[in-house]
């Protein structure tokens, strides 16, 4: 991957959120509301204990398939090696981890803050026999239960948008690396192609919400998976934030025109 900072210096608008109120100090966003951060953990794991099953199925939906295609980049600027130990944040239903393990990866922590997801990856690495080299356990991002400088590589896949305090995640990310060691964050992120923000709008409020409802039978998970979206950091302020956390050669690449992007920082 090259250093892709290069983007459309006029990016198309997104859909502007309704006026609810700015986050404050003792309120954060969850979707288009503000609500109080304590509040947003059990608000985000309901949402995900309710599509867990479904998940896979409504990603294909959601991104038409597309979702698959951006972690084969993601896994091949991970750049798996034997002799490396991978946490994978907000891990999901496996994919990140499983892309590491098959790429010749060494020991992988697979982990999620929601146990009915973390449960659906496991389930899933037992079936495509991935019983060595792999743990799993119940982490919150933002409070690593792990000693400093002790993995190679850190990764966190469209978990990020959904944290409470991403600065929180970002600097327990770089304080688990080893010297050396990189952390690799797959979201969603801002389109720069003026003539795919109406589609992609079109797209995400009036299309997601209702597959959300026919398939999962859950329209409001599907909503706020919508607007959490578009209250993410674009490119160059997620950027920002890996440098203010202390990551080195930060750089992103933007993928299907912004729609999702990858960001990486080492700590050296």
């Amino acid at each position: 991957m090259t250093d892709n900072a290069l983007h459309d210096p006029d990016p198309a608008p997104h859909a502007i959120p309704p006026s609810s109120g700015p986050a404050g100090e003792d309120t954060t966003d969850f979707g288009y509301r503000a609500v109080p951060k304590e509040e947003k953990k059990p608000l985000v794991r309901a949402v995900f204990d309710s599509v867990a099953s479904r998940y896979d199925v409504m990603n294909d939906l959601m991104s038409l398939g597309i979702h698959r295609v951006w972690k084969r980049i993601f896994n091949a600027e991970l750049a798996p090696q034997p002799g490396l130990k991978l946490l994978d944040l907000a891990g999901g239903t496996g994919d990140v981890t499983f892309g590491w393990l098959a790429g010749g990866g060494g020991p992988a922590l697979m982990t999620d803050i929601n146990e009915k997801m973390l449960a659906v990856g496991r389930d899933r690495a037992i079936a495509r026999g991935y019983i060595t080299d792999l743990d799993f356990c119940v982490v919150d991002a933002e409070q690593i239960p792990l000693p400093d400088r002790s993995v190679d590589r850190v990764t966190i896949s469209f978990g990020l948008r959904n944290c409470t305090d991403k600065m929180a995640v970002i600097r327990e990310a770089r304080r688990v690396l080893k010297p050396g060691g990189r952390f690799l964050c797959l979201e969603f992120s801002r389109v720069q192609v003026a003539a795919l923000a109406p589609v992609y709008d079109a797209w995400s409020f009036k299309v997601l919400p209702t597959m959300g409802s026919l398939i999962a039978k859950d329209r409001e998970s599907y909503q706020y998976l919508a607007e959490s979206i578009r209250m993410f950091p674009d490119q160059e302020t997620l950027a920002d934030m890996f440098r203010e956390a202390g990551l080195s050669h930060v750089r992103y690449q933007s993928l299907s025109g912004g729609i999702a992007a990858i960001h990486s920082g080492w700590r050296l």
